[in-house]
This record gives structure tokens, sequence and C-alpha cells, in this order.
């Protein structure tokens, strides 16, 4: 009786499942924070963003760079960064449990960016030298 009374809830409602997030609400989501990142459980980076969609992705190493992001024709979020002119373009999913995943477009789950912080601070990444 019990497994009939569960088959039933789990066909009335819908599946727990990820969520793509738009880009109006990733903005909303994003803007003047700073988004620190873990992969395969290890600490891998952090993005600062910005409210002209300027960003700034600092790897765990310390390595800075800097670039926009915007929505694509597909409704992805892509990145073009100053030390490379290709777009890379991800989607952010809101997780079942409420986490919040970054994944490139046609990883493979497993290779996610795992949000494990948000904060209202800058990175420490100073300007280059702009030899004056």
């Amino acid at each position: 009786m019990r497994l009939t009374a569960l088959l039933i809830l789990a066909t009335a409602t819908p599946a727990l499942a990820e969520r793509a997030v738009s880009a109006a609400e990733f903005a909303e989501m994003v803007t003047g924070r700073t988004l620190y990142f873990d992969r395969f459980g290890q600490a891998f980076g952090a993005e600062q963003y910005f409210e002209d969609s300027r960003v700034i992705w600092a790897f765990e190493s310390g390595q800075c760079q800097r670039g926009i992001w915007f929505e694509n024709a597909a409704g992805q979020i892509c990145f073009v960064y100053e030390s490379e002119a290709v777009p890379q373009c991800w989607q952010f999913l809101q997780m079942p449990d409420g986490a919040f995943h970054a994944r490139s477009v046609g990883a493979d789950p497993a290779e996610d960016l795992v949000t494990r912080d948000v904060s209202r601070d800058p990175l420490d990444c100073p300007l280059p030298d702009l030899g004056v």
C-alpha cells in the first residue's frame, strides 16, 4: 500500500531535476558578487561579476583574467577573456539540493564547477602595469 501511494505521488508531481538558470536570473544572482568554485571537491577558482557584465576570473593559483559575459542565441552564458578571444559557453544550473553548478556546454556533469561560497568582497587582482 505504501509503495502504491509513493508511486502515485511520484507520477502526480514533477520529478526534481536540475534547472538551467536564464541570463536574467544569472545576472541577478551574480552581479556585485564574487563566486568561489570547486571542481572534483577541490578549490578551483573564483569569479567576480560587475554591473556592466565585466568579470575577473582568478584561478586558485592566483592568475587573474579579465573578460566579459553575455548570453548567446542558444541561451547559454558565454565568457570571453582577454587571453583568449574564443567564447567559453556554460549552463548555470540550480540543483535539486539548492547547489549552484556551472557546466561547460557539452561537458560531463562530473566536471561541473560547484559554487562553494558567495561574497561581496573583491578578488585580489591588481591591474597590470600599464607601462607609463
